[in-house]
């Protein structure tokens, strides 16, 4: 069977974030940070906050892609985009892209940004030829507020 036509794309819910934490922790160029929001409740806390913005990719029943996805009510952000190294060249990551963007169409976002790690260079060639712009307009600073996420 063809792999491609076994694809099914769904929102990425709550009963999905252990499985997509650990398919995460296996992609290289994708880092989770180790405060906290990167754990199940945090994530959990952003799905509930932005819900039917982020998306999974399934084949045989398991995650082989999954993006994150939300928006501050201006602006749009992607995290964590990754695809099965078995999967790639198939348009899944696109695909993925495609429906969390339209979402936030669809709430009147008109810019979404996305984080790439500065050495991942596949990543960044993806997205260029995607159309995204590097914007060398800020630095991204960050201060740790110390709170207990629940």
């Amino acid at each position: 069977m063809n792999k491609h036509h076994s694809i099914q794309f769904e929102k990425f819910e709550e009963k999905d974030v252990k499985e997509v934490l650990e398919f995460w922790q296996s992609i290289p160029g994708i880092y989770l940070h180790q405060n906290g929001e990167d754990s199940v409740e945090g994530i959990i806390q952003y799905l509930r906050r932005n819900p039917g913005f982020s998306h999974v990719a399934k084949a045989e029943n398991r995650i082989i892609g999954a993006l994150m996805c939300g928006h501050d009510g201006r602006r749009g952000l992607i995290h964590h985009l990754g695809v099965d190294q078995n999967y790639r060249k198939m348009v899944i990551a696109k695909k993925l892209l495609d429906l969390s963007l339209e979402k936030l169409r669809s709430v009147n976002i008109r810019k979404c940004v996305i984080f790439v790690l500065k050495g991942n260079k596949e990543a960044k060639k993806f997205y260029e030829h995607l159309g995204w712009v590097s914007e060398q307009k800020a630095d991204i600073y960050s201060l740790l507020l110390n709170i207990n996420i629940k």
